[in-house]
């Protein structure tokens, strides 16, 4: 089914990630190249699947009356679908998400730990910063 049928023109993967994807994924052979269409196709195919899958597990979620698709209606959306092998990688990838965005709200919280200020002078600080940037775009060019 062509992304233009389907009405979903703005739906696309980037070009140079999905080339980076297949450049790390197939060894190169001297002489071969991925042509630009078969990449198009690809990324096509992939736009195709992500909406297949995402479609059925929002199906999923409102059979359940939720309002949020979560990892379990991927699953269950993969099986109905007749993807039972991909459901494995699939939690895998979900759960080095959750460990990445884990990290990532602990970063955060070290940061604010880090800076040995408390959080009124910290706003104290951040109010002056606006200031200062309210007063400088006030003047003008210089």
């Amino acid at each position: 089914m062509s992304r233009k049928s389907s009405g979903n023109d703005d739906l696309s993967l980037p070009k140079a990630t999905v080339t980076k994807i297949i450049t790390e994924i197939l060894q190169p052979s001297p002489g071969t190249t991925f042509a630009k269409d078969a990449r198009d196709l690809l990324i096509d195919c992939c736009v195709e699947f992500i909406t297949l899958i995402s479609s059925e597990a929002n199906e999923i979620a409102e059979k359940e009356a939720k309002k949020t698709i979560a990892t379990e209606h991927i699953e269950k959306a993969l099986r109905e679908l007749g993807f039972p092998e991909y459901v494995q990688e699939v939690l895998a990838a979900a759960g080095e998400h959750k460990e990445v965005l884990k990290g990532v709200r602990d970063k955060k919280a070290n940061k604010m730990d880090l800076s040995g200020l408390s959080e009124a002078e910290l706003l104290q600080q951040q109010e002056a910063l606006f200031k200062s940037a309210t007063e400088k775009y006030n003047q003008g060019p210089a």
